[in-house]
């Protein structure tokens, strides 16, 4: 069985094919900067020896549905193509930012799905409208295979309501919905299967505390295989800081910035979700330069750095005691896979809490799993790469193989 899966944004368009038989991945690429003069398509097929042969094309995209029919059109072809025609993939996996309460699992796309997937449209309008373009594209060039969706809110659908629910009037959720959501789903979702088949344990008897660490960052609480807890709430703003989102905050800061610096609910929103973060506070993003100018003495990546991780640790401390007691500390993602600096200062000083990481097996670089905790370690410290795609594509299997 091959299974696309499509991550459809505002302008792009990220794809990944697989051969379900083996579990493996067959091409990737990506679409970029759709309806702009300077479209980029992106293509990689992955070779027998496992290396990628790369086309790149800089041709205006004017369109999703353009963009996803240049995609197939690479896919079958004689040079860059892994597939003789589109009807060998038998499903379209597709990621949706959010599900609202309306999904706790993946599911297959109907008309009743894309109604409720509009309906939360409030909740993620920068997420699910293009999200819901790509599924609308994607029925139209592959009529025959099935299309599924899967949430990225759903894996924290398990969390109880002293933990989901703000302490606001409660007609605002009853009437609203408005709660914590959480996001990131896949990859927490992901990782602590890689963990339980790492440990020989049962995911239902697996407490873990998962930190994905990319531009955005979210942290999740994991008792017995289910998610109690999350960092992000009802939208991706809230928690860790990020590469340019400000994390937790006082509710009262938009009022004092509208009310002393005059700036509008756009430009405040603006602010805290692609000013802040690490970006806001020393110029970058980019955790390698930070890092690079921290070695070099900078004061501002220094303390962009410092407030970065005692976010994380502040979490981790947290999360302890919500769940009482944690078999593995996971940290996966760019920057959690790939910062051995930002995992050092994220553990540092946690041995009263059981937690000890080794220097010297935190240093070190593995495309696999890594224990990088000491052997006195009373929890273990996991770095595991993430692979949202492929989870994307079981989990679109499973749906399938439940509806036959």
């Amino acid at each position: 069985m091959k299974i696309l899966v499509i991550n459809s944004g505002s302008s792009s368009i990220k794809y990944k094919l697989f051969d379900m038989k083996h579990r493996k991945e067959l091409a990737f690429g990506v679409a970029e900067r759709i309806s702009e003069e300077n479209s980029i398509l992106n293509h990689n097929k992955i070779s027998k020896n496992s290396e990628p042969i790369t086309y790149r094309n800089n041709d205006v995209i004017p369109d999703h549905r353009e963009g996803l029919n240049r995609i197939v059109k690479l896919l079958v072809h004689e040079k860059y193509g892994v597939i003789k025609n589109k009807a060998e993939i038998a499903a379209i996996g597709h990621r949706v930012v959010h599900g609202g309460e309306y999904y706790k699992y993946p599911t297959i796309i109907n008309k009743s799905v894309i109604n409720a997937i509009k309906e939360t449209i409030p909740l993620a309008p920068l997420h699910n409208p293009p999200n819901l373009i790509g599924i609308e594209v994607a029925e139209t060039i592959f009529p025959e295979s099935v299309q599924v969706a899967v949430f990225d809110t759903a894996f924290h659908q398990t969390m109880p309501p002293k933990a989901f629910i703000y302490a606001l009037p409660y007609e605002l959720y009853k009437n609203e919905k408005v709660r914590r959501y959480g996001f990131h789903g896949t990859s927490h979702s992901y990782v602590l299967k890689q963990a339980g088949i790492y440990l020989k344990k049962p995911i239902d008897k697996l407490n873990l505390i998962t930190i994905h660490l990319g531009n955005g960052a979210s942290m999740a609480a994991i008792k017995k295989g289910r998610c109690i807890d999350t960092t992000m709430g009802m939208t991706p703003l809230d928690g860790l800081v990020m590469g340019t989102r400000s994390g937790d905050v006082d509710p009262a800061l938009p009022f004092y910035l509208s009310d002393h610096l005059n700036m509008s609910l756009t430009e405040i929103d603006n602010l805290l979700n692609k000013k802040s973060g690490l970006k806001g506070i020393c110029g970058t993003n980019d955790m390698r330069e930070i890092i690079e100018r921290v070695n070099a003495g900078d004061y501002l990546a220094k303390l962009a750095l410092e407030i970065y991780t005692y976010r994380i640790k502040k979490y981790i401390g947290a999360f302890i005691a919500v769940l009482g007691s944690v078999d593995a500390i996971v940290f996966t993602a760019g920057i959690g896979e790939n910062s051995p600096d930002t995992r050092r200062l994220s553990c540092q000083g946690l041995k009263q809490l059981g937690i000890e990481m080794d220097p010297k097996k935190n240093a070190e670089d593995s495309d696999g799993i890594d224990e990088i905790n000491t052997p006195s370690s009373n929890v273990k410290i996991l770095v595991i790469p993430t692979n949202e795609e492929l989870h994307i594509a079981i989990e679109t299997k499973k749906v399938i193989n439940k509806s036959n």
